[in-house]
């Protein structure tokens, strides 16, 4: 590392008070990122993660473009599934596609366990390749969260409805705990091994549990996300939760025993704090303005930050990933303005 250690974010994770908000935006490595979509060209996502200095490569590129406060380690929330005997390809223009769906208690009780080190030893290699010899910034490591993973377990691919997913919760409770079990499992082991491999902060994507209410998120996921945040303490890692459209269950998160609350765009910071929200916040700027004429950009991201500083910790996120088509441009001069305008 050439340049001196940047551990803000870290700070900030804790709810300390930080100089200046800290800045990272999901999906920051690749799509939108000329030399990523060259890659592309020549390998899948997969044979990206498989091969350690391409992965890392593509991990750290946004903080040297952008100026960034974190890398988030390039992978997919499928990466752990294939060692656990689910048959997964993710398809360009559709995502993951499960060509061996749920469908009954005997493909729950198929399902394996995770050895990181054997099973996705390119993933730890990547991760140390990063933290001990090219980063200056914090490298988070993540996974996905037992409902999302199980939604695409069961419904085969990604879903507008999760109908079959709901109706596997429903319908036959004692095997849904015993797939969120085998889940908690596999994402608690796989968290374990990054965190050991040099990951400084985990975020949990519960990208689709918005699409519950908040009775059943309390009765079906609640109690296994608690375990896994529980186990997941002794790493003494920040961990983070984040999910799409879940304004609904902020309120379930802020019970659990994580660090950081992450917020997509359909909750402001000040509306989380008056909810009576006391975890550190990360979020939420909808990543549709960065389409947006810059000074709509610039109008909205101060604002985003003038709500993060009533309080001492607010980490500046999208409220979503990244889309194709917002430049690195925009994401550089992005980062610059929350930096400067933070500051002042």
């Amino acid at each position: 590392m050439n340049k001196e250690w940047n551990d803000t974010i870290l700070k900030a994770f804790r709810g300390e008070e930080t100089d200046y908000t800290p800045v990272w935006f999901m999906r920051q490595a690749g799509r939108s990122q000329p030399e990523y979509r060259k890659l592309k060209e020549k390998y899948s996502l997969f044979e990206i993660t498989h091969q350690p200095e391409l992965c890392a490569y593509v991990t750290r590129l946004p903080v040297e473009q952008y100026g960034v406060d974190a890398a988030i380690l390039y992978k997919d929330i499928m990466s752990p599934l294939p060692a656990i005997g689910v048959d997964v390809e993710i398809k360009r223009g559709i995502g993951p596609v499960i060509h061996n769906p749920i469908k009954t208690k005997a493909d729950i009780a198929k399902l394996g366990t995770i050895d990181p080190e054997a099973d996705v030893p390119y993933v730890l290699d990547t991760i140390r390749l990063l933290t001990r010899e090219q980063l200056n910034v914090p490298l988070i490591g993540f996974s996905g969260a037992p409902f999302t993973l199980a939604s695409y377990m069961i419904e085969g691919g990604p879903s507008k409805n999760y109908n079959k997913t709901k109706a596997l919760m429903y319908s036959d409770p004692e095997s849904w705990f015993k797939l969120m079990d085998k889940l908690a499992n596999m994402v608690i082991t796989y968290v374990r091994s990054q965190v050991a491999a040099g990951a400084r902060a985990i975020q949990i994507f519960d990208s689709w549990v918005g699409a519950l209410n908040e009775a059943d998120y309390q009765t079906y996921i609640k109690p296994v996300m608690d375990i896994i945040f529980s186990e997941l303490k002794s790493e003494q890692v920040p961990l983070i939760l984040f999910g799409v459209g879940a304004r609904h269950l902020v309120q379930q998160w802020n019970d659990l025993p994580i660090d950081v609350l992450g917020l997509d765009w359909r909750l402001s910071v000040t509306e989380a704090r008056a909810m009576g929200i006391t975890k550190p916040l990360q979020g939420n700027l909808d990543p549709s303005i960065l389409l947006a004429d810059w000074n709509v950009i610039e109008e909205r991201t101060k604002q985003i930050i003038d709500e993060g500083k009533q309080h001492p910790a607010h980490i500046f996120n999208l409220g979503h990933g990244v889309t194709p088509d917002i430049t690195p441009e925009t994401l550089k001069r992005l980062t610059h303005l929350i930096h400067d305008y933070s500051k002042s």
